[in-house]
C-alpha cells in the first residue's frame, strides 16, 4: 500500500495484511521477536478482534483496525495514560479529515472509547512487553467507519452515518500524524498535564451521570473530571469523591 505509506511519518513502517486474528497480537508477535518499531499493522478484517477486558470486538471489512508498535523510556506504570494520549490523537485526526457533518458530538469517554452522541464508534487497546530492558507498546484503535454492530448496549454506530464514510487506508493516516504529535506532547508520561487538558476539552461535561464498574462493584455518581495522573473523579450519591484507575464506565440518560 505504497500510497498510504507515504503519507505516514517519514520514520514509520506499514505492515498491511488483508486477513488476521488482531492487530494488536500480530504487534505483539513482532515485538516479542525483536521489531522496536514504530510499525503499523493495518488489517482489511479481523477475525478475532477484541476490546478491553478480553471483550470481542467486531471486525467487519470497511472499518479501521489498526495498531502502533512503539518503544518507550517510560516506566509501564504510565502506559496505561496511551489510551488517553490515542483517543485526543484520533478525535483530531478525525476532526481534520473532515468526515463528519457539522453538529456530529464526537466526543471521548474514559478511559478509551471514542463516541458520537452516546453511541460508541471507536476503542482503543493498550498492551505492553518488556523486552531487553526496553518497554514497548502496542496501541490498537478499532475505528467504525462504515458500519456498526446493530443491538447491543451500549450502543454503537459509525463515522458514515453522520457524514461521509473514509477509507480505512485514508484516515490512518491523519490518525498516525496526529498521534506522533500527541507522543511527542506527552513526553512518556512528562506532559501528562497538557494531555489531560485536551481530553477534558474533547469529554463529556462535568456532572454528567455516569456508572462505573469495577469487578462487581457499581457505582452511579457525576463525573467531575480526571486527575493528574489520569484517573476518573467521580462523586456518588452521598457526595463523596472517588478515583478510579481502572473500570468500565457507562453513561445514564
Amino acid at each position: 500500500m505504497p500510497g498510504v505509506l507515504s503519507k505516514l511519518p517519514a520514520h514509520h513502517r506499514l505492515l498491511h495484511l488483508g486477513e488476521i486474528e488482531s492487530t494488536n497480537r500480530e504487534a505483539m508477535r513482532l515485538a516479542l521477536a525483536g521489531d522496536g518499531g514504530p510499525l503499523w499493522v493495518l488489517a482489511d478484517r479481523q477475525t478475532a478482534g477484541r476490546g478491553r477486558s478480553g471483550r470481542v470486538w467486531s471486525s467487519e471489512p470497511g472499518n479501521l483496525f489498526a495498531s502502533l508498535l512503539v518503544t518507550l523510556a517510560s516506566p509501564s506504570a504510565k502506559a496505561y495514560q496511551l489510551s488517553l494520549v490515542t483517543g485526543v490523537a484520533v478525535i483530531d485526526a478525525i476532526g481534520e479529515f473532515g468526515c463528519l457533518r457539522p453538529g456530529a458530538a464526537l466526543r471521548l469517554k474514559w478511559p478509551n472509547d471514542i463516541l458520537i452522541g452516546g453511541a460508541k464508534t471507536g476503542g482503543i487497546l493498550v498492551e505492553t512487553t518488556s523486552t531487553g530492558g526496553d518497554l514497548k507498546s502496542v496501541i490498537g484503535i478499532g475505528l467504525n467507519l462504515g458500519s456498526h454492530p446493530e443491538g447491543i448496549e451500549p450502543a454503537a454506530t459509525h463515522l458514515g452515518a453522520h457524514g461521509r464514510t473514509p477509507e480505512a487506508a485514508a484516515i490512518l493516516a491523519p490518525i498516525a500524524a496526529s498521534l506522533e504529535v500527541w507522543l511527542a506532547t506527552w513526553q512518556e508520561g512528562a506532559g501528562f498535564a497538557a494531555v489531560r487538558a485536551a481530553w477534558l476539552e474533547r469529554a463529556g461535561p462535568p456532572g454528567e451521570r455516569c456508572t462505573v464498574k469495577t469487578g462487581e462493584a457499581l457505582i452511579t455518581g457525576s463525573f467531575i473530571g480526571m486527575d493528574g495522573n489520569g484517573a476518573l473523579i467521580l462523586l456518588d450519591s452521598d457526595g463523596r469523591e472517588r478515583r478510579y484507575d481502572f473500570g468500565d464506565v457507562t453513561l445514564s440518560p
